[in-house]
């Protein structure tokens, strides 16, 4: 009788967590970022039907790398705790820190489960605070661990590149145009140290907006309003609020 091939646990975890990254780095990067108004997500995705980005509650969005799929489930998973809590209790009670936790334990428990592959996945969940003190943004990597980011952050792709670019140019009283540039000039560099020309069709943007008067502040920018925002640069350019369409909470459920 041949001997079973002997794993250690560490080994094993070791090569789930590559097998994970691997996976995550195939991928287009996201960024995001706090300005003065809100927060602002930017993903190079050519697709117009399957969005990185996604709102999940009133001042709660969340955005993704990886296989579309699985961090897909996870967005629908996470609206439907969003509605069902805000629901049973107060809407007031959905908070980011609340669903973080939630994806925490369910890639977790995928993580280190034997029975199945980890999820190829990084998640992004934000929530816009009153004021920018109160911005919550919250990275969470393919092994259900919770990084509180603050600033900027970027997931996917030559990550590490992005946002060790963002870090040295990122300024909490940014504008949305300002913001917007140094999101996009990050996202066009390459691990070459070369950079590539982003158009607006290649972008997808959406913002966590605090001054927009409506109880659900996420909307996405599309259209004429993200070129001329691309087109501005530094410069400050303003964003009609009915900017690109608002999203149904319970979209592709």
């Amino acid at each position: 009788m041949s001997t079973p091939f002997y794993v250690s646990p560490q080994q094993a975890m070791a090569d789930r967590a590559e097998y994970a990254r691997k996976g995550i780095a195939r991928g287009r990067s996201v960024v995001v970022l706090q300005y003065t108004d809100g927060i602002l997500f930017v993903a190079e995705n050519p697709s117009r039907a399957l969005h990185k980005v996604s709102e999940i509650y009133d001042r709660i969005a969340f955005a993704a790398v990886g296989k579309y799929n699985e961090f897909e489930n996870l967005r629908i998973g996470g609206v439907r705790y969003a509605d069902l809590r805000g629901y049973t209790y107060d809407r007031d009670d959905v908070t980011a820190r609340g669903l973080a936790n939630v994806y925490a334990q369910t890639l977790g428990t995928i993580f280190s489960s034997v029975g199945e592959k980890p999820y190829e996945v990084e998640l992004i969940v934000a929530e816009v605070g009153a004021a920018p003190e109160d911005d919550q943004i919250y990275r969470l990597p393919h092994d259900g661990s919770i990084v509180d980011e603050h600033g900027a952050v970027a997931v996917g792709g030559n990550s590490d590149q992005i946002g060790s670019y963002l870090d040295q140019r990122h300024r909490d009283d940014m504008t949305l145009a300002q913001a917007l540039k140094l999101a996009v000039d990050s996202l066009s560099r390459d691990n070459n140290g070369g950079e590539r020309r982003l158009t607006a069709e290649q972008l997808e943007v959406a913002v966590l907006d605090r001054t927009r008067p409506q109880q659900r502040k996420f909307r996405r920018v599309l259209g004429g309003a993200l070129t001329r925002l691309l087109e501005s640069g530094a410069a400050e350019t303003p964003v009609a609020d009915d900017a690109g369409t608002d999203e149904d909470s319970t979209e592709q459920e």
